[in-house]
């Protein structure tokens, strides 16, 4: 039996090399491509995107609130289930970022669709968190509880905290859940979550009204069987399109007429000298606010003759706010063809520019790029958008 066992052993490792079974490591998962397979965005968006882009920029969406224009495009690009950026998409501090800024936007369902299925959550901080508010305003209570319980890192940090009090008290584990509370109360005063954690632990008496800020606040509210409605006008983006599902709009008759101009100015080259004729007789206040207008036609197709083009060289249609260098960074990427990239870079000049959207300058420039790199529907909605402005 041994000289059997002994030859059969020979008889192996004389088996040729590539009829052994080869093993390797399983690439790291691409964060990117959990989300929103319907998004609209081609599956190449991301392709040639700087990753450093990716990391310095992606942050800074949503740090104000945008236009609609501006919030539309970073809920399709954003949630968009495609590959990610190359060097980016498997960082799990760039998906983090990503989770949050469509949850500041107020796509919850698709910022829980990100985090749902995604690997090693628990292993970072920042994408840990993000997880656990997408889960929580998902109504996905257990999944939250489980990031707190596996997470690996910054235990003691102040979130961690209090949404492991929630968990251990929503678990009937109430001496825990006090102690933990006390913690938390020491490491950093909320009156809000103090009170509605209070009276989750008590089991009795006045929680007070309901607190929509967040997730965790969402789910003591919900646990209080609180009146959710009296809180809807301080709700977070993402909380309050979970509670009300913004109902399809039809397009107004102004947005019809707006898109109307734009197809005309693109076909009839005497538009744009007949509108600079308006401009010039209007108001001074009035004027910078038409001229802003010509300037979203021209970067929509409309073409100026030499008589316009000599007008609008010497026109004033007011200033540029949006940072010098990302407007020379977004004519970058767009001359480069980079969607991915152009399209950070339009979110963090509307990031910039808050709820009002970019000034006629900067919404030219926006416009301009996002039709370079092929997005038009985007650059129809931003003009769209700043054909509106009234002028006053």
């Amino acid at each position: 039996m041994r000289i059997v066992t002994f030859a059969a052993a020979i008889a192996l490792l004389a088996t040729p090399a590539a009829a052994q079974v080869a093993v390797s490591s399983l690439a790291p998962p691409d964060y990117f491509s959990l989300g929103n397979r319907e998004s609209g965005m081609p599956q190449d968006l991301w392709a040639g995107t700087s990753a450093q882009v990716t990391r310095e920029v992606l942050p800074l969406v949503g740090r104000k609130p945008l236009s609609p224009a501006a919030t539309a495009l970073a809920i399709s690009m954003l949630g968009a289930g495609v590959a990610g950026p190359d060097g980016a998409g498997r960082d799990p501090d760039v998906a983090a970022a990503r989770v949050q800024a469509l949850l500041v936007v107020g796509d919850g369902r698709t910022a829980w669709a990100a985090v749902e299925r995604a690997p090693n959550v628990s292993t970072n901080g920042n994408l840990a968190q993000a997880a656990a508010e997408a889960a929580l305003i998902a109504g996905q209570d257990d999944f939250a509880c489980r990031v707190s319980d596996e997470l690996t890192i910054g235990r003691g940090e102040l979130y961690w905290l209090r949404l492991r009090a929630w968990c251990q008290a929503r678990a009937g584990q109430t001496d825990a859940a006090q102690l933990t509370f006390t913690l938390a109360g020491e490491k950093g005063r909320d009156p809000v979550y103090a009170r509605l954690m209070g009276a989750m632990l008590a089991g009795a008496g006045d929680p007070g009204a309901a607190s929509l800020r967040n997730g965790l606040e969402f789910a003591l509210s919900r646990r209080l069987a609180l009146d959710l409605q009296a809180a809807r006008a301080s709700a977070s983006p993402a909380v309050a399109a979970a509670l009300w599902p913004a109902t399809p709009t039809y397009e107004t008759e102004e947005a019809t007429v707006a898109r109307s101009l734009i197809a005309s100015a693109a076909t009839t080259p005497r538009l744009l000298d007949t509108l600079l004729d308006e401009a010039d007789a209007a108001t001074p206040r009035v004027r910078p606010v038409l001229l802003g207008r010509i300037l979203l036609l021209e970067a929509m197709g409309g073409q100026p003759g030499p008589e316009a083009r000599a007008r609008l060289a010497r026109a004033d249609a007011g200033r540029s706010a949006a940072s010098p260098m990302l407007l020379l960074a977004l004519d970058r990427a767009a001359g480069l063809g980079l969607k991915g990239e152009t399209t950070l870079l339009v979110l963090a000049i509307a990031s910039e520019a808050g709820v009002v959207g970019p000034t006629a300058l900067d919404r030219a420039r926006i416009i301009g790029a996002l039709r370079r790199v092929g997005l038009t529907g985007a650059a129809q909605a931003f003009a769209i958008e700043g054909l509106l402005v009234p002028a006053k």
